[in-house]
């Protein structure tokens, strides 16, 4: 007979049951429930792989505004509590299109890129061409080659490093943070950043704002709590 250290105790995973077999079986069966055992297995179990849960996205109905969590992988998602259909698409325009987009993705007018008679409403807008139409983003970017002939919403607007923008009317946004540089009067209802690269020509009215060393700023400030 085996000696009594070449046994171990093995645990039955159906019924829990647990009994003395040798180290060296293949095989058995559970002496409580008759299930057929395979001892090395049960010695010395394979680590099961983890499996990484899909990374999420926060996005919010267009119509009825409930927020859901959604794979950043996906195209697109019903919304949990009306049922209306939420694109979650990236768009990339480099030619003429005269059309209206809704998409909680990135939407990108290439520097040749036309759009006009249009409404886009998108997460994450980039702006390099031209635009005739209304524009409603969560943050909006602005290069020098943008040409946006109508109004636009943004709740985050940044005019990126080397690049300038221009903007006749008294500009509204939620917050703008200038790389480059602007010229125009700004009202923010959070904060101006303007940044060590960052060139602001215009007034401001925010109720916060913050300026880098080596920045410019030209214009008259208001900070006040109440914008």
């Amino acid at each position: 007979m085996p000696a009594k250290s070449d046994k171990a105790q093995v645990v039955c995973p159906h019924c829990g049951h647990s009994q003395l077999e040798s180290r060296a079986a293949i095989s058995t069966n559970c002496r409580q429930c008759g299930q057929y055992l395979r001892v090395q297995e049960l010695l010395k179990p394979t680590r099961k792989a983890v499996v990484k849960a899909p990374e999420q996205r926060r996005v919010a109905c267009f119509d009825c505004g409930t927020e859901q969590d959604a794979p950043v992988t996906a195209q697109s998602a019903m919304c949990k509590r009306c049922s209306s259909y939420i694109d979650l698409q990236d768009y990339s325009i480099s030619n003429a299109v005269s059309k209206n987009f809704r998409t909680k993705g990135r939407f990108v007018i290439e520097s040749k890129g036309y759009v006009f008679n249009t409404h886009v409403v998108a997460h994450d807008v980039i702006v390099k061409g031209r635009v005739i139409g209304r524009i409603t983003a969560d943050l909006l970017t602005v290069y020098s080659s943008a040409e946006i002939n109508g109004s636009f919403e943004a709740k985050r607007l940044i005019v990126p490093a080397e690049n300038c923008f221009r903007w006749k009317e008294r500009l509204k946004v939620g917050s703008i943070e200038i790389i480059g540089e602007f010229v125009g009067d700004v009202c923010a209802d959070l904060n101006v950043i303007l940044r060590a690269t960052g060139r602001l020509f215009g007034n401001v009215q925010a109720r916060g704002l913050v300026v880098e060393e080596g920045a410019v700023l030209v214009g008259d400030v208001n900070i006040s709590a109440a914008v």
